[in-house]
């Protein structure tokens, strides 16, 4: 698997860059509303990278159904994609916040009540966060090595 090099854009290009909504959830840690984002109920074959590095992050073979309104993952497409920390955000409710590796763009929270035979995880992530690339198009946009990971 050949490796690219993703970073965060400096600030002004981060802003002009994405929509309100998209610059709200990536670096304010704010949330869209759930079942809002067409992501959510989208399982086309391609990978969803971060909207603000371009970094690869999720694999449509990953994708499921979680009925929670946001996309939810199984796992994230490499394990130096994303980074988990603690979220005391909401008292008596413990979270575990996850952040894209490159970018650190918040992108949503992992819980532990993703479906057994995936491994037991649940990444919900916001749709805002997220920029699908779909299979046909993955060559053209230099995503072609990672074809291998979609189904």
């Amino acid at each position: 698997m050949a490796s690219h090099a993703y970073a965060r854009p400096g600030d002004d290009e981060v802003r002009a860059r994405l929509d309100d909504l998209a610059f709200e959830v990536t670096q304010h840690a704010a949330t869209e509303r759930p079942f809002s984002h067409p992501y959510d109920a989208s399982f086309e074959p391609g990978i969803y990278v971060d909207r603000v590095s371009g970094e690869p992050l999720f694999s449509s073979a990953d994708k499921f159904d979680s009925g929670c309104g946001w996309p939810a993952f199984a796992r994230p497409i490499a394990e130096t994609a994303v980074t988990e920390r603690a979220d005391p955000s909401v008292p008596g409710y413990p979270r575990v916040e996850v952040r894209s590796g490159a970018a650190d763009s918040h992108l949503g929270h992992v819980f532990a009540d993703g479906p057994a035979e995936l491994g037991g995880l649940r990444y919900c992530i916001n749709g805002a966060a997220l920029e699908f690339i779909p299979l046909g198009e993955m060559d053209e946009r230099g995503y072609g090595y990672l074809k291998g990971t979609v189904r």
